[in-house]
């Protein structure tokens, strides 16, 4: 299949998925849509796990593009994602998105954005491990790997079915617009576009960038309102409990992050983010360091536990109940992107601690003094190892 079929292919099944209707419960289907989805409709739950970092991807000597969308984890409806990696010299040449917003994460060595946005603003930035970014749906950008060592960021889009092999490229455009039209749209002569790439380039090369960024061609620099720019791990931790710490930031924090929050959430060995479910988002994870065991239940008796390691992606669809333990033998790191830029998270030790005891006593049989036992509220992080307790003490 072609590149040009297989976006359109994806474009089809997303047109199917938004159409089709069957008997499920509304337990069964994403509720941003209010439309009936049949992969998550049957007797058991389907995969949530892809092996990202296992993936071909689009290469280019070291540098790479590596893609978790709907084509590769079909369960992603909501949210896709792409491991990128850049050698010193290369950059992610001029393009836009046309049908998502882009929310980065920098993983290793340091890399440079410029953003034009449509009131002509143009904002050049330089990222460290640990920054973020946030491209609005259809500004012009470019990514650059700076210095002497290769660049290594985590890309996330709030539309599942977006390719990354799939963007508006401007060698693509240029190469395939008449040379007059150009020349007629620029004011120059067509000769002057000779030997210009006739060819989506995708991953270009050149001299290492300047320790400082130039100016635009168009000379002072347009400072939009908003920065793109936010510094996620220079900040204090949003929580931080006995079993793990977390950093959160949204549109709260990152104003210009309207439809993407992002969490970097560490659990020591043993430690659990506790089971939950979020209202309004899809959850996007990818493990940056350690193995985890993320479980999901999604009604009707379904509940379906992976095991994911370092460069693994798990997906969680809105609305469904999940938790995320670390499994192995050192402190897990993921990165955890929401396609909302509000946060909203309902924890299962938060709900039980919002009822009477009279209330929960009737709902599972057991005698009121046993939830006096409970949290009193949000537990959020668990610490490495529950209390043990005889059946007698909890009688």
């Amino acid at each position: 299949m072609s590149d040009v079929s297989r976006r359109g292919f994806i474009g089809s099944a997303a047109a199917a998925g938004l159409l089709a209707m069957n008997a499920a419960g509304d337990e069964c289907f994403p509720f941003k849509n209010n439309v009936p989805d049949p992969l998550l409709a049957g007797k058991e739950l389907p995969t949530f796990k892809f092996g990202l970092e296992k993936s071909t991807g689009r290469t280019m000597n070291g540098s790479f593009g590596k893609e978790a969308t709907v084509e590769q984890l079909p369960i992603s409806k909501g949210i896709a994602g792409v491991s990128m990696r850049l050698e010193p010299g290369v950059m992610r040449e001029l393009h836009w998105h046309a049908t998502a917003a882009e929310w980065a994460f920098v993983i290793e060595g340091r890399c440079r954005t410029t953003v034009v946005d449509p009131q002509g603003n143009s904002q050049t930035n330089d990222f460290d491990p640990g920054d973020i970014w946030y491209f609005p749906r259809g500004h012009g950008h470019v990514i650059q790997c700076l210095g002497k060592q290769p660049c290594h960021f985590i890309l996330i889009f709030d539309n599942g079915y977006f390719s990354e092999f799939g963007t508006f490229s401007i060698t693509d455009w240029l190469g395939h617009a008449p040379k007059e039209l150009l020349a007629k749209n620029f004011g120059l002569p067509a000769a002057t576009f000779d030997g210009f790439p006739q060819e989506e380039v995708y991953f270009a090369r050149g001299p290492v960038p300047p320790d400082m960024p130039a100016p635009p061609l168009q000379g002072a620099l347009k400072t939009p309102p908003e920065t793109h720019r936010f510094r996620m791990l220079a900040q204090e931790p949003h929580s931080v409990y006995k079993g793990g710490r977390e950093w959160r930031v949204g549109a709260d924090r990152f104003p210009i992050s309207q439809t993407m929050t992002g969490v970097l959430l560490e659990l020591e060995p043993g430690g659990l983010r506790e089971l939950h479910w979020h209202p309004t988002a899809d959850e996007w994870q990818y493990i940056l360091d350690g193995q985890v065991s993320v479980s999901m239940f999604g009604s009707h008796g379904r509940y379906r536990a992976e095991t994911l390691d370092k460069g693994d992606v798990g997906y969680i669809p809105q609305g469904y109940g999940h938790s995320i333990e670390n499994t192995g033998q050192k402190t897990a790191r993921i990165l955890i992107a929401l396609n909302t830029g509000h946060y909203q998270a309902i924890d299962l030790s938060q709900w039980i601690a919002g009822n009477p005891k009279y209330l929960l006593a009737a709902n599972f049989a057991k005698p009121e003094s046993l939830f006096d036992k409970f949290p009193k509220g949000r537990v959020f992080i668990g610490p490495p190892s529950a209390p043990q307790q005889s059946e007698r003490d909890i009688k």
